[in-house]
């Protein structure tokens, strides 16, 4: 995959994010290297190894789930949101 300055626009479009002129390049040469990389993963053969392959046997050890809700932090977020209300944002609607 090439990136180029149309695929960077593109991306842009899609992230919501603008990209400085100035750093256009920058970008452009890092998505390169990072696309590369990913390409090199494609040469490996993995015909023989297992669907459930993973390095350890160990399972995941889980924390217990418990609620927990801080209000000054709930608060602080809210402050800095151009509209909220019962302790959550209010947005634009964008489904019809």
């Amino acid at each position: 995959m090439q990136v180029d300055d149309a695929l960077l626009t593109k991306l842009e479009k899609l992230s919501f994010l603008k990209v400085s002129d100035d750093k256009r390049g920058e970008i452009i040469a890092q998505l390169s290297e990072i696309v590369s990389f990913v390409d090199n993963l494609s040469e490996l053969n993995t015909d023989n190894v297992d669907d459930k392959f993973a390095m350890s046997n160990d399972a995941t050890l889980l924390r217990e789930d418990i609620a927990f809700c801080n209000s000054e932090i709930n608060n602080s977020i809210l402050k800095n949101a151009p509209l909220s209300g019962d302790h959550f944002f209010i947005v634009p609607k964008i489904i019809e």
